[in-house]
């Protein structure tokens, strides 16, 4: 049976989203529906992609009983009310990153997802590519020797892009594009809470952050820098350091596509979309979609390898940087 999809948001990273799942066997991914706040831009985002129903509210999606599991890519703050939702009508969640706008709110969401007995995963894409899967199995076999540093850079232009610099849509640096550097730092130390947590930063006159740098101290004396700007182009690889060699994502270490281990290059290659897409290398959304259907055919209420423990630690950490840099959404004051 076909794992059954709603697609909540007709939006560009549902878009993306839409085309990256069909890069898989239909016969194990299937878009039931999409809903948008304006039906019209549900049944233009259906027609685009051979959808066979458009809602025109969310609560419709909810209804909706041939839906397995919803993939939710609205702005950020929506993400709690929308996520609660769909879980309180049974709905399976796939939700963007950030799973919400703090900690408290990313406590209530898996407390929903338990007291409905329903999967739910944050879409941390970059986990499932297989070259994350690759650093996981080199880390593990020692290839590095022990890490001792890890460092992360992503920063791109979005001053002209609203819901990046506009508070009440969920703006910021740190939760847009930090929060993949701050994962694959918590990846490679295996989801290890930080002992220390140190951030400094810029804020732009609406309140969030343009730019951070944020260095985590874990046991062991193992270190981790990442930093993340929406103003400027930054290098956008990662590197982790060991005692015997080096692993190197170049750029876009949201969406690799190599990795240079010790010097020798690895490549990865990805499928072709069948529509332009928005957002680089967006067709690798597939292997968190995979991951989802792995999932839900064992019978899981959360993915082993993006867990909801690793949610609430990246909103922890989120939280304690914000802080630090002066970064405070209504959501913060509720």
């Amino acid at each position: 049976m076909a794992t059954r999809w709603g697609i909540c948001s007709a939006g560009k990273i549902s878009h993306d989203f839409t085309v990256a799942l069909k890069t898989l066997p239909p016969g194990d991914h299937q878009i039931v529906a999409v809903a948008a706040r304006k039906l019209q831009d549900a049944e233009a985002f259906a027609k685009k992609h051979s959808i066979p129903q458009a809602y025109g509210s969310y609560e419709e999606l909810a209804r909706d009983p041939e839906i397995e599991v919803v993939y939710v890519g609205t702005i950020h703050p929506y993400h709690l009310p929308v996520g609660m939702l769909f879980m309180k009508a049974q709905k399976n969640v796939l939700c963007e990153k950030p799973m919400a706008m703090n900690l408290r709110e990313v406590q209530e969401l898996v407390a929903s997802a338990k007291m409905n007995t329903v999967f739910l995963m944050e879409a941390v894409w970059t986990r499932f590519f297989p070259a994350s899967l690759e650093i996981e199995r080199l880390l593990s076999r020692g290839e590095v020797g022990e890490v001792k540093m890890v460092k992360a850079d992503f920063g791109v232009p979005l001053m002209h892009v609203p819901r990046a610099v506009e508070k009440e849509l969920g703006g910021g640096a740190l939760l847009d594009i930090g929060i993949y550097c701050l994962q694959f730092i918590c990846m490679v130390y295996n989801g290890e809470k930080p002992e220390c947590i140190q951030a400094t930063g810029v804020c732009l006159e609406t309140g969030v952050d343009e730019g951070m740098v944020v260095t985590l101290k874990f046991s062991r004396n193992r270190m981790a820098v990442f930093t993340c700007s929406i103003a400027v182009e930054l290098p956008n690889d990662a590197v982790i350091i060991g005692t015997k060699g080096i692993i190197r994502v170049p750029e876009h270490m949201w969406c690799p596509t190599s990795l240079v281990v010790n010097g020798k290059e690895i490549q990865y290659t990805l499928p072709e979309p069948y529509l332009p897409l928005n957002f680089i290398n967006s067709t690798g959304m597939r292997y968190e979609a995979e991951e989802v259907r792995r999932c839900l055919l064992k019978g899981l209420k959360e993915s082993p390898r993006m867990s909801q423990a690793d949610s609430l630690l990246l909103a922890e950490v989120m939280d304690e940087a914000r802080r630090q840099v002066g970064v405070a959404y209504s959501q913060d004051h509720q």
